[in-house]
């Protein structure tokens, strides 16, 4: 668990430092965050449904990209604005309004929209993994999951070069499709009539809300909120608005590049596929297939499964970022990034895999897309409770928004909500008017779809009748505690494990530090010999004779020294039979030496003190 004034993503925030250097120096420092978050914008998701409208609709379609861009850069400014006046992302802000009920379930929904967005990730992936290299799609999928050791490599380099590999993946997708361009030559005058808004069919709104979905992702704004806060801001108003500015600057450029790369896709499509009547292209796959022939160059279609690699393999990272983010702002639960990452792919493995596996590899297409209306139908939950928090004076002061920015923020979230309403509706009547549907599936389906319905209105009218309650102080620490007494000794029965090397000097140094000559001590060690590992009872080898005696002098020496101690040998695994001894002994302190492993080395050898505490009662100094 985390304490209550953790900052978000503590292990970066406020990594990059914008007060040194020249001034340009200063302006770059800002710029990054938004690149993250841009490439939620241009992932697999959105190939899908750009494509989708584009072979269907031609260019018709491209005035959603530009009304979807437009509510982007609203809503992301939203959410750089709430992190860097507050010092909280959008899931902390929420832990910290709405009660603890309400906060479960939109923490749920923010996992399940992660989850549809790594989904579209995964097939993105495998897909270009089996475009380029002929790789069935299940085997693409499963190698997905290694994408971990690349996430954890990069956390090591820092926020900057994590910042730095995205943007050199954006740039390889945006060159490949300038270069699909160039060999489809787009009708320059059908893209002009493609600006004027336009719903051509029931069908059209759809993919619509697929493109919307795509575009605007839930998880983005949680993630924005985080990621604006790595950057170190010096006390002030004045300097906070500079920080405001030149992050909205940011933004501008990163979405708007996002906004190119798809419409590259979408006039793709309508160039390549939708003039060559070829209009039932809805999967990345078919697309690929179709590129050399109707545009003549072998090149083409290389150059697409690349970008869609590059595309997939950037949105994997920052997806795993708001799963960090989402879970310890809402529960202040806090995992290792490597075990964040598995759960995160896993949850999107699995469906895709008993997909594919169950119905074959043309579903992916279709999954991809439900994946981006999924992502859609979750945005409501994240837009609402974020524009509450910048309408809030008390919150942001005098960087509260004004009346334009309010009303601009509240047309975008009707717009979303309506055409999900819309959706879900029409998505019911079909459903209830299957008769192969079971009736209980049939109930649990208006059930859930009502019970969103009433949270949704909770969430959006309840802060305006009662204005927007603290369920946590938003001062990021509580009142000072009166302190005990403070040279007492606190513990009288202390473990100490000691493993002979030159840790055990400075354990056993702390140990009698806490206690003094009052307390009594045992000194543990654990025979990890291969017949003790496999007995797991008294052993009387050579390796069991020497540690007794070694324990005897430890014992000897201290007490020597006026401290009352003894010592137990213990036997087979360490996480089990320490806990067991400081049990019997009913110690209250448990001192065990850590050897500062790292990467490798922590997995095989430093995982005994992070499995050790979990299994006892009592506190754990480790000494290092």
């Amino acid at each position: 668990m985390l304490k209550e004034d953790s900052k978000s993503l503590s292990e970066v925030h406020g990594s990059v430092d914008t007060a040194k250097g020249t001034p340009w120096k200063k302006i770059l420092a800002f710029f990054g965050p938004a690149y993250l978050v841009s490439v939620g914008y241009m992932d697999p998701g959105n190939w899908a449904t750009d494509i989708e409208g584009g072979s269907h609709y031609g260019y018709t379609l491209i005035w959603v990209l530009i009304m979807s861009n437009l509510m982007a850069l609203l809503l992301q400014g939203f959410s750089l604005r709430l992190g860097l006046v507050s010092g909280r992302d959008l899931a902390q802000a929420s832990r910290e309004s709405y009660p603890p009920f309400v906060n479960v379930i939109l923490y749920l929904l923010a996992e399940i929209a992660i989850a549809a967005c790594d989904l579209a990730e995964v097939l993105g992936m495998a897909i270009g993994l089996k475009l380029l290299f002929g790789l069935p799609l299940i085997y693409g999928v499963a190698i997905t999951v290694l994408d971990t050791i690349l996430l954890l490599f990069l956390q090591k380099l820092g926020m900057r070069k994590i910042e730095m590999f995205i943007i050199s993946l954006i740039t390889i997708i945006g060159i490949s499709f300038f270069v699909e361009l160039l060999f489809a030559k787009p009708d320059p005058v059908g893209i002009i009539h493609g600006i004027i808004p336009v719903i051509p069919d029931k069908y059209a709104l759809y993919i619509i809300l697929g493109i919307i979905g795509a575009t605007v992702m839930p998880h983005n704004l949680y993630l924005h909120s985080a990621l604006v806060q790595t950057r170190k801001v010096e006390p002030g108003k004045e300097n906070l608005r500079k920080a405001i500015k030149f992050n909205l600057i940011d933004s501008g450029i990163a979405l708007n590049i996002a906004l190119l790369v798809n419409a590259a896709i979408l006039i793709l499509a309508a160039a390549v596929f939708y003039q060559n009547s070829h209009y039932g292209v809805k999967d990345i796959s078919t697309a690929y297939e179709l590129l050399k022939p109707l545009l003549g160059s072998s090149l083409a279609p290389i150059l697409f499964a690349v970008a869609l690699i590059a595309s997939g393999q950037s949105s994997t990272i920052t997806g795993t970022l708001a799963g960090q983010i989402v879970m310890e702002g809402f529960l202040k639960l806090r995992v290792p990034i490597w075990i964040r990452r598995l759960i995160t792919r896993l949850c999107a493995v699995l469906p895709a895999f008993f997909v594919i596996l169950i119905t074959g590899e043309a579903s992916a297409g279709k999954l991809l897309v439900f994946s981006q209306v999924l992502l859609s139908l979750q945005l409501g939950f994240a837009i609402v409770p974020l524009i509450h928090f910048v309408s809030d004076k008390g919150r942001m002061g005098t960087f509260v928004i004004g009346i334009k920015s309010k009303i601009a923020g509240w047309v975008v979230a009707t717009i979303i909500v309506v055409l999900n309403v819309k959706l879900v509706s029409d998505e019911l009547v079909e459903w209830m008017n299957d008769p192969t549907l079971d009736i209980w599936v049939r109930i649990l389906v208006i059930v859930v779809a009502v019970f969103l319905g009433i949270l949704l209105i909770y969430i959006t009218f309840e802060p305006v009748l009662s204005g927007l309650k603290r369920f946590k102080s938003a001062i990021p620490h509580g009142a000072p505690r009166k302190l005990g007494s403070l040279t007492e000794p606190l513990y009288d029965r202390i473990a100490i494990t000691v493993d002979f090397s030159d840790t055990d000097d400075k354990a056993i140094r702390h140990a009698v530090s806490q206690g003094g000559k009052s307390a009594e001590y045992i000194l543990i060690h654990i025979l990890e010999s291969p017949n003790a590992m496999f007995s797991e009872t008294e052993s009387a080898d050579l390796e069991s004779n020497i540690d007794v005696k070694y324990l005897k002098e430890y014992v000897s020496a201290l007490t020597e020294k006026g401290f009352n101690a003894h010592y137990e040998l213990g036997y087979g695994r360490r996480t089990i039979a320490i806990p067991e001894i400081v049990d019997k002994f009913r110690a209250d302190l448990l001192v065990m030496g850590s050897h500062g492993h790292d990467w490798l080395s922590d997995i095989l050898f430093g995982q005994t003190i992070d499995t050790v505490r979990h299994r006892i009662n009592v506190p754990l100094l480790a000494v290092k």
